[in-house]
């Protein structure tokens, strides 16, 4: 069984309640709720927040909401928290975390992210863009040498996360937590690629003015 599962947090703070902003003029909770619905590649989708704005609009979207602790609402608690929170609830195979502030990843692209979990056999699946071009990291070279010039096309792309999308096996992750180990990164571990716009997040204005400006170009989002 395979679960969606949406987190909306009232409180941001970059962002004032960012979930609710609109793109295109559809708010970014809504979009994620229907591109979930278009995937079709899960069971159950639910709405994770601790207001209950987020429930009414879940339900006017036709998926249940789950109403989490208040004490995982703030600043404070961290994912790794509220999803252990929410796995101790909901019984299911695998749990997929899908962003609505990543608004440019398709229907067509989480499906192709929960598929390749499937088959894989990952524990935890990160999705990710591929930067090829030359990074470092505090001064000092990750994917190049300050010993010779490369052309960008042969640099080892460098895997940056971006979160739009993330899957766990139930029973690993709460082994882990029950462990005292980090769950987030536990079991066999897959990164999958996704393009610049599906790992576009919106954390700013400026982020959102990006996102809109990109909407016009995006296809099936």
């Amino acid at each position: 069984m395979n679960i969606a599962m949406i987190p909306a947090r009232m409180g941001s703070q970059r962002l004032k309640k960012k979930n609710l902003r609109e793109l295109g003029g559809v708010p970014l909770i809504v979009r994620c709720i229907r591109k979930c619905q278009a995937a079709g590649c899960f069971d159950e989708i639910w709405v994770n927040s601790e207001d209950d704005e987020f429930g009414a609009i879940a339900a006017a979207e036709g998926v249940p909401f789950h109403k989490r602790p208040a004490e995982l609402a703030n600043n404070v608690a961290t994912s790794e928290q509220f999803v252990f929170e929410f796995f101790t609830r909901h019984p299911c195979d695998r749990l997929f975390q899908v962003h609505s502030i990543a608004p440019l990843l398709p229907a067509q692209d989480v499906r192709a992210f929960v598929e390749a979990m499937e088959a894989g056999g990952y524990d935890t699946m990160l999705s990710c863009t591929h930067e090829q071009i030359e990074c470092a990291l505090e001064g000092r070279p990750v994917n190049f040498t300050f010993d010779e010039k490369t052309n960008s096309q042969e640099l080892t792309p460098i895997q940056r996360i971006s979160w739009s999308i993330t899957g766990w096996t139930r029973a690993v992750y709460l082994r882990a937590c029950e462990a005292g180990r980090t769950a987030t990164y536990s079991g066999k571990i897959g990164f999958h690629v996704i393009d610049r716009l599906g790992g576009h997040i919106i954390k700013t204005e400026e982020d959102l003015q990006i996102a809109e400006a990109l909407l016009s170009i995006c296809h099936g989002v």
